[in-house]
């Protein structure tokens, strides 16, 4: 059982650690040579110039001003003097959403943790319980949990008490931030600028016709159903292998640069290998050999783009479609167009950026097969990921180690290195294992077909959420404690479950404080740092970087990783709900972190991110929902936890809370949600009248014209996909149909 002391050198190691990332940061943030990668968003908007254009040579790559190295935690005021407005218009609501996460959670925590010390503490420690017990191994850190309150005592009723107090407050602060960013939202999408997704709607799964084709019966049929209003509309292509082929003859490209940069310096032809890598294979002329590659791309690209555009199997039963106004296009999209309600599938479009197009090209019938093929082996993998989260739990306690190491027992009784065991190794092996999971789950959700980035973020964000619940946060638990004693759990009856959980919790938290700093306070600090960027920035400045235009593209800004962070934030919200009445020496630790990563988190995005998409915070009902289900958690494991402390009435007495909050959830989901969901008519209405009054000459057609075309026909006009506009000028609406009863009608029916 790690002790005070231990948890101390974990705290020394993981704040020394961030330490060292803030003051090489700091340093580096402040060198010429660096400063693309330390304020890439400014010059992606043409504010920044780089410092190595003027002045002495030396001071082009290293900042000789001592001045700035007394000052270098300046940032940190500099991040926080941005107003809320200003930096929706900097970075995007999303951005503002996803930083007021780490906000929420110190709304939540702190008010906790002060009343928990004023009164859980003291109750606590004066209990004295674990003191007077006879072989039974304790830490300074149980004292302060309710591990030391005896059995039957009547103190666990200020337990009860305090559980109600934190609920309440959980509620107002959920209710106030939900109320908050909902008013934010429906205020950001009155404001903002004309954008191709407000007059835009993706129509999936069209049926079939004999006699036309796809992009005809599309305009035929919206023509008819949308006389007044329907403007135009672009077909979804399979343009996947051509896009695949894109990026090969891009990668290619890289190389060939790279090759031709280092004969220019050296004046030898370089060579390469034709084999995997470069490494194996026919040693031949390396220029040569990538320019002969990407003639022959090049050429299969050609022939790719010709069958694309001249198969109508390359054509997918999905369109684009474009309205006159903002009005009609909410009508369409929050509307069932076919008394069929499987066919002409309607949705609002995604930004042209957010647009993830390998999926459109997905049958729409294939979609919910996909879902429930990856929702099978979602469940298996967290199921067979406790294997090897069983074991690093097992590297909590000395006497694991010992019996899977003997040899190292020797080393492992040495105080020193038994406190860095205990302290550190548990969290850090376990952050190791959790590394490659986010990028499973995201091949998950793109298997899944959503057609947006932002809703594969959104999935992908709620399965890391689940896995972390089970294996991180219950199988930390559960392994660490009931997996000793496996038969006996297994034997119990489902009702005894949440006691044993629920007593097994106040033994965890010291393996959850160590996490929290591995995995939060170095995390952080690394995530300011970027090390990575910074080693790729000079890696391709080097060596691929010829022209300024070069330069540009070698930037890595990066983005909010949503998929990733949110869940994190979920667990130590969650960690913060369940040990503020248990043991409320875990909440500064996590009170550390959400500071700590509002003031990171608020510097990246205002000088470092760029965003690839603006959802308008339409996440947030998930982040409500995911913070609710932790409330209802933290109460029933309280629940789980004193019905074994034989203290009456205790489970009638805690009964209440969790049927408050599945009620205040769907308060709040009736109250807000339609916000995130539904564009009102009457703010799309004010915005297309304030619109045709500020510019009656504007040319949505012309704004249109290459909104939702493929990527991979962007920036050539030979061989693009045309959009179909509306026949103004027509009456009538022409049709191919022959066979088709009552096709007369659709003919003659005015556009």
């Amino acid at each position: 059982m790690a002790t005070l002391q231990d948890i101390s050198v974990s705290a020394a190691i993981n704040l020394l650690s961030a330490f060292v990332f803030l003051v090489a940061f700091a340093i580096l943030r402040l060198q010429p040579f660096n400063d693309r990668v330390y304020f890439p968003k400014w010059y992606r908007k043409g504010i920044r110039n780089s410092p190595r254009r003027s002045g002495a040579f030396v001071s082009k790559f290293v900042n000789l001003d001592w001045r700035t190295y007394i000052k270098f935690l300046n940032w940190m005021p500099a991040a926080l003097r941005m107003p809320e407005p200003e930096l929706i218009d900097h970075a995007g609501l999303d951005s503002v959403v996803y930083i007021r996460i780490y906000l929420l959670g110190l709304k939540i925590i702190v008010p906790q943790a002060v009343l928990a010390f004023l009164v859980l503490v003291p109750v606590n420690w004066t209990g004295e319980t674990l003191e007077r017990s006879k072989n039974l191994t304790f830490s300074d850190i149980d004292k302060l949990s309710i591990s030391n309150v005896p059995d039957g005592s009547k103190r666990f009723w200020a337990h009860i008490g305090m559980s109600y107090v934190f609920t309440l407050w959980t509620f107002y602060v959920l209710y106030a931030e939900y109320k908050a960013v909902a008013a934010m939202r429906l205020r950001y999408l009155a404001s903002e600028n004309r954008r191709p997704d407000q007059f835009t709607v993706l129509v999936r799964n069209v049926p079939p016709d004999p006699d036309e084709s796809v992009s005809e019966h599309v305009e035929h049929y919206f023509c008819v159903n949308h006389p007044d209003y329907y403007l135009t509309h672009q077909v979804v292509y399979n343009a996947n292998k051509l896009a695949t082929l894109v990026e090969k003859k891009k990668s290619l490209q890289n190389w060939y640069t790279y090759y031709l940069n280092k004969y220019e310096r050296t004046s030898n032809r370089p060579a390469t290998k034709t084999g995997f890598c470069g490494l194996f294979g026919t040693k031949v002329d390396a220029i040569d050999y990538y320019s002969s590659e990407i003639q022959k791309l090049s050429e299969a690209e050609a022939a790719e783009r010709d069958k694309v555009m001249s198969d109508p199997k390359a054509i997918v039963p999905a369109a684009f479609v474009s309205f006159k106004s903002r009005w009609a296009a909410a009508v369409c999209a929050q509307t069932q167009l076919s008394r069929n309600p499987t066919i002409w599938l309607t949705e609002w479009a995604a930004e042209p950026r957010d647009v993830y197009w390998n999926n459109l090209a997905i049958p729409y019938f294939e979609l919910s097969i996909r879902r429930l093929l990856m929702a099978v082996a979602l469940f298996f993998l967290i199921f067979f990921f406790m294997i090897p989260i069983a074991f690093v739990q097992s590297l909590a306690n000395i006497e694991g180690i010992e019996k899977v190491f003997p040899f190292l027992k020797p080393l492992i009784e040495m105080d020193s290195f038994k406190s860095v065991i205990q302290g550190f190794l548990p969290g850090i092996a376990l952050k190791i294992f959790l590394i490659l999971l986010p990028t499973i789950l995201m091949t998950m959700s793109k298997i899944e077909g959503f057609s947006s980035l932002s809703s594969l973020d959104r999935r992908s964000a709620g399965k890391y959420h689940l896995f972390i619940l089970v294996n991180v946060f219950l199988g930390s638990i559960i392994t660490g404690t009931a997996l000793q004693q496996l038969k006996t759990f297994l034997d119990q009856p489902p009702t005894e479950i949440p006691k044993t959980v629920g007593v097994s919790i106040p033994m965890k938290a010291t393996f959850f404080i160590t996490y929290v700093m591995v995995d939060g306070w170095a995390g952080i600090a690394a995530e300011i740092l970027r090390l990575v960027p910074l080693v790729m920035f000079h890696l391709k400045n080097t060596f691929l970087v010829k022209t300024e235009q070069d330069r540009e593209q070698a930037m890595d800004p990066g983005c909010l990783d949503f998929a990733t962070s949110e869940p994190r934030i979920q667990l130590y919200i969650l960690l913060g709900l369940v040990y503020s009445a248990v043991t409320p020496v875990l909440l500064p630790f996590i009170i550390i972190f959400f500071a700590f990563s509002y003031l990171v988190f608020r510097h990246q995005v205002i000088n470092v991110y760029d965003q690839r998409y603006e959802s308008g915070g339409s996440f947030w009902p998930d982040v409500h929902r995911r913070l609710i289900i932790g409330l209802i958690i933290s109460q029933l494991l309280l629940m789980g936890l004193l019905s074994t402390k034989k203290i009456e009435k205790s489970t009638i007495a805690l009964l209440p809370l969790p049927i408050l909050t599945l009620w205040f959830r769907r308060y709040c989901k009736g109250r807000f949600e339609s916000a995130f969901v539904k564009f009102p008519l009457q703010d799309a209405m004010i915005k297309d009248t304030l619109e045709r009054a500020t510019e009656p000459n504007l040319n949505l057609k012309a704004y249109l014209k290459d909104a939702y075309i493929h990527p991979v026909f962007k920036g050539s006009d030979l061989d693009r996909p045309q959009l179909i506009f509306e026949e103004e000028n027509s009456p009538l609406v022409a049709t191919k149909r022959t066979s088709k009863e009552g096709s007369e009608a659709s003919s003659t029916h005015s556009s």
